[in-house]
């Protein structure tokens, strides 16, 4: 019953129905290339958007090369001075790789099963 409803309302227009269709209806006006310059303009700026963060994070990467492995070589030679006690207990709250991958697997199979509650 509803398609009769929709059918009648598409049969039904008013004047403002067919003033609108027939704006629609008429052809495209000239523009001398207008909407087409503006399209690659558009398009020219989309993509110098696009390249502009990763050419500034490039440029800052190669910057930054010269302080970064100045740093690096400042932190390797305070190592020496932190004391092998607290290295070890550092080193053993680490968990070890198999407690790393049965995690991953119960994580898997919670996922799993939650998806299959779901269906």
């Amino acid at each position: 019953m509803t398609s009769k409803i929709i059918i009648m309302a598409e049969r039904i227009k008013d004047a403002e129905d067919r003033l609108l269709e027939s704006l629609f209806a008429s052809p495209p006006l000239a523009d001398d290339g207008f909407s087409v310059r503006v399209v690659r303009r558009v398009h020219r700026r989309l993509w110098l958007r696009r390249l502009t963060l990763p050419t500034a994070a490039i440029i800052g990467g190669a910057v930054a090369i010269k302080p970064l492995s100045g740093l690096l070589a400042l932190a390797s030679s305070l190592s020496s001075l932190i004391p092998m006690d607290t290295i070890n207990m550092a080193s053993n709250s680490i968990p070890q790789f198999q407690t790393i991958v049965l995690g991953a697997i119960l994580l898997a199979v919670c996922l799993v099963s939650t998806r299959f509650l779901e269906d």
